[in-house]
């Protein structure tokens, strides 16, 4: 589930990113540090993050375990609840596009903050993987 969520979240980026580059004013390069470039930087590290500093890894990895313990992230609800969150940002994002279409301000903040997210679900993914092949938690995750 957790891959599943990564991978409709960064189609969602991707299909954003494509969005507002065929429609923000402005030259290409300037488009590529805003849309790619300032928001691969936050996706970068906030994986690093929460993969190599203690805290973060650790609060990442229990709310992972309370997840799979409740069914959370297991279930169809909770699986569409996901991707109406996912859904919303999208939808934000979509909406600061057009308004920087119109004349607004570039909506480099909303790429960066939809890519932190980005960052944090594949994070999930890759933690979700090394508890599956912890011997203690793995049999109490598959069952």
């Amino acid at each position: 589930m957790e891959y599943s969520a990564f991978a409709a979240g960064a189609l969602i980026y991707a299909a954003g990113a494509t969005h507002a580059w065929r429609v923000l004013p402005g030259a290409a390069a300037f488009k590529l540090q805003r849309i790619v470039l300032y928001p691969g930087v936050f996706f970068l590290l906030t994986l690093v993050v929460a993969l190599a500093a203690p805290p973060f890894r650790h609060a990442l990895k229990t709310h992972i375990w309370i997840s799979f313990r409740t069914g959370f992230g297991q279930s169809v609800i909770s699986v569409l609840a996901v991707v109406l969150v996912l859904g919303f940002f999208a939808g934000f994002i979509y909406f600061d596009t057009a308004e920087a279409a119109h004349g607004g301000r570039f909506p480099a903040s909303a790429f960066c903050a939809y890519a932190a997210g980005v960052g944090v679900l594949l994070a999930q993914a890759i933690l979700v993987r090394g508890l599956e092949r912890d011997p203690v938690l793995g049999p109490r995750i598959g069952g």
